[in-house]
């Protein structure tokens, strides 16, 4: 059955980000969204965000409707779904200002699903290396990028999971660790799941290689890596079988540390054999001053729209906490843990008997 698809977009826009929804939209109903004073109501709907950005890399009419929604309500876009669509005429700013308006609608109640984003550049040189494969013009396979962003959002519906399989990923001390005490407050109050804790320890992962292709694709047939080890005797199964993954994000200088980097990079190999389109991507994190959406972002640039895990609403619980313990004085952080568990994998199926 055909659904609306919500286009939230700049009054002005160029003619190739038209043709982009166009083709994104491939015959759906178009309702147009262009003025943050009249933004509707948009729970449970479908989003196509149509972002054109300036020289200095910003789309204001786009950012006052995110803000507007702010103004309404916290919880505005719950049950919705929504994909990017976002051209620059210059090179830059399409990935990171795509992450941060992903992260700002996931925090509103927005669901994502995984490769979320289709980045258009003025030259569109960032569609070259499809022409080793697609005899078409660099803006048909823009096009044809655009179609298939369009079909993802349209197929996308949240899985319903009797009894999630979720594969924690940590690398900290569970002495001296905030975001592990964090964590465990979370999984102290989740039911209904199988549940294997990995930890990176210093040492046995080592980051890639940066094979070339022919390379990487080999080992992925194999389900192995040029480097092997741990991260193909443990990791990669558990990730492969996982319906959700948890990274434990400690802040790092406002980023993931650098045994967390390592398995993400390296999951390349295991990126080309096995589609991540069914794992939910969940993330603890807390940092001793600011800085968690950094990290928070990071995580969502890296695996939700290059690796393609999906994002439910509100993928990542944050806190502040520095000195080892504090996070159990940190206010309502119980409360909070227990509502992101209770949150995680909504609905839920009980198997028929």
């Amino acid at each position: 059955m055909s659904e609306d698809i919500y286009v939230i977009r700049p009054k002005k826009i160029s003619n190739l980000l038209s043709l982009m929804i166009h083709a994104a939209c491939n015959g759906q109903k178009q309702i147009h969204v262009i003025d943050a004073a009249t933004i509707p109501d948009l729970a449970n709907k479908r989003l196509l965000l149509a972002v054109e950005l300036n020289e200095a890399g910003y789309c204001i009419p786009i950012l006052e409707m995110i803000s507007q929604l702010y103004k309404k309500d916290c919880n505005a876009l719950t049950g919705s779904k929504a994909v990017l669509l976002i051209y620059s005429p210059n090179d830059f700013n399409t990935k990171s200002t795509a992450t941060d308006i992903i992260f700002q609608l996931n925090l509103l109640g927005c669901q994502f699903p995984g490769h979320p984003v289709v980045e258009a550049i003025g030259s569109l040189n960032n569609f070259r290396t499809w022409q080793k494969t697609l005899p078409m013009t660099l803006e048909e396979i823009c096009l044809e990028q655009s179609t298939r962003l369009g079909e993802r959002l349209i197929g996308f519906q949240m899985p319903v999971i009797a009894s999630p399989y979720i594969v924690v990923l940590h690398s900290s001390s569970s002495d001296t660790s905030n975001t592990l005490a964090l964590w465990n407050m979370v999984k102290s109050e989740l039911r209904n799941c199988r549940i294997e804790e990995l930890h990176v320890e210093n040492g046995t992962i080592l980051d890639c290689n940066g094979c070339t292709f022919k390379t990487c694709s080999h080992y992925s047939k194999q389900s192995s890596c040029f480097y092997g080890g741990v991260l193909v005797e443990e990791i990669y199964p558990a990730i492969e079988k996982a319906d959700a993954v948890v990274w434990i994000c400690p802040n790092y200088n406002d980023a993931v540390s650098a045994n967390i980097s390592a398995v993400i990079n390296r999951l390349t190999a295991l990126y080309r054999k096995t589609s991540f389109s069914n794992k939910a991507l969940y993330a603890v994190v807390v940092s001793g001053n600011s800085g968690s959406d950094s990290v928070a972002m990071q995580l969502l640039d890296s695996l939700c729209i290059n690796k393609g895990f999906y994002l439910p609403s509100n993928f990542c619980i944050t806190a502040t906490a520095n000195d080892p313990g504090s996070i159990l004085k940190v206010r309502g952080i119980k409360k909070k843990a227990k509502v992101f568990a209770q949150n995680m994998f909504l609905p839920v199926k009980v198997n028929d008997k």
